[in-house]
């Protein structure tokens, strides 16, 4: 709220509303589940079955197995651990059993390398990732729902109104300048920031601009939400092009998180640096290229961030266990991190520190992190036609 009373009067508004609505709908969570436990006569809530979070919630079977009766259990857990702002927390097997009360909303989240100053260290410990788009989590559940409450042979009243309030979730999370942060309500630190980390708001979008065209299975949205999930869209990809990276006059790629106020690039966990980010850039990229009708502005942002790619390709290594290897043979890689300005690829420690050489970093973060990858491939090779 501090930082937001040095924006002009004009830009103030919208976003003392946001962090009233933000802080109140915390509240609003907290004072559930207190109410819950004092029921319950339970002086600690009861601990959700955690898992394999969104891979729980599967939306790849053929569409007749939505109509099944194991199908509908599913979606009846999944109902019951729908936070009272609408969302879901990340991580929980949602096929085990229907949420207790005075359970959690959700489970054990925290790192397991803590150390002091960490930027992990949540503000409460006992209210962490409560409603949130990380690791597939709401856009995962959403879009269950919405498949199992379009079967015919379902009952999906109960679902269809989970889904509604799931989108009302998605767009009251929407900031004003049309990105998302990856936990809602706000929980502070780089949790705050605009993420592209893990394709939470690529997912967002994809999800809303599927509820705005109305399509099988989301056939049930009235007129009204679709509108709004269509405006949210449009304000979404106005997000995405004023938070691609400059250099030089150039535009190229995205980073991992950006600062919600001022769009620069900002650092994630301890080992993730404010830098430019060749894997979320790709999904960016697909995103964009996925637009039945894109702006100008859209493929030149696509051209640049593909040009940007094929750049800074990494070719004749390969990568494996922690090592960069010589490798004539292999298919073009690209480091997880790039220095801004520079094109250098980085690697970040759990102590903050930033390293040159992947061989530099601790053996757990050296072997515990995604540092190349291949995913940029897909996009560049998808532009040659889109952009035909």
């Amino acid at each position: 709220m501090e930082r937001v009373g040095s924006l002009p009067p004009l830009q103030r508004a919208p976003w003392v509303a946001y962090l009233r609505r933000s802080s109140a709908q915390e509240a609003a969570d907290r004072a559930a589940l207190a109410r819950e436990l004092k029921s319950a006569g339970l002086d600690r809530p009861l601990v959700p079955p955690s898992g394999p979070g969104a891979r729980s919630t599967p939306v790849d079977r053929p569409s007749e197995w939505y109509g099944t009766a194991e199908a509908r259990r599913i979606a009846d857990i999944v109902v019951s651990f729908q936070t009272p702002a609408g969302g879901w927390s990340k991580n929980l097997n949602l096929a085990d059993h229907a949420r207790r009360a005075g359970e959690h909303y959700a489970g054990n989240n925290l790192s397991r390398f803590l150390s002091p100053g960490d930027f992990d260290t949540p503000r409460d410990p006992d209210w962490n990732y409560v409603g949130t788009l990380d690791n597939d989590a709401t856009n995962t559940q959403l879009e269950f729902l919405a498949r199992v409450a379009s079967q015919e042979v379902t009952d999906g009243a109960a679902y269809r109104a989970s889904f509604l309030r799931g989108v009302g979730y998605l767009l009251a999370a929407q900031y004003p300048n049309g990105g998302w942060p990856q936990v809602y309500p706000l929980e502070g630190g780089y949790h705050d920031a605009i993420t592209f980390n893990d394709g939470a708001m690529c997912e967002t979008l994809r999800l809303l601009h599927r509820v705005a065209e109305g399509a099988r299975p989301y056939t049930f949205v009235p007129a009204d939400v679709r509108k709004r999930a269509a405006k949210a869209v449009e304000h979404g990809v106005d997000c995405i092009l004023a938070t691609q990276v400059v250099v030089n006059g150039k535009r190229t790629v995205w980073c991992q998180q950006h600062d919600p106020l001022t769009l620069q690039p900002v650092a994630g966990r301890n080992y993730e640096p404010a830098a430019q980010s060749s894997a979320e850039s790709a999904t960016v990229l697909e995103f964009l290229m996925d637009l039945p009708k894109p702006r100008p502005a859209v493929a030149v942002a696509v051209a640049d961030g593909v040009a940007w790619l094929e750049k800074v390709a990494i070719r004749g290594k390969s990568y494996s266990r922690g090592q960069l290897q010589d490798n004539p043979d292999a298919p073009a890689i690209w480091a997880r991190f790039y220095e801004i300005g520079t094109d250098r690829p980085v690697f970040g420690d759990r102590d903050k520190t930033i390293h040159d050489n992947v061989e530099e970093l601790s053996p757990e973060r050296r072997r515990g992190y995604a540092w190349y990858g291949m995913a940029p491939r897909a996009a560049i090779d998808r532009y040659r036609n889109w952009r035909k």
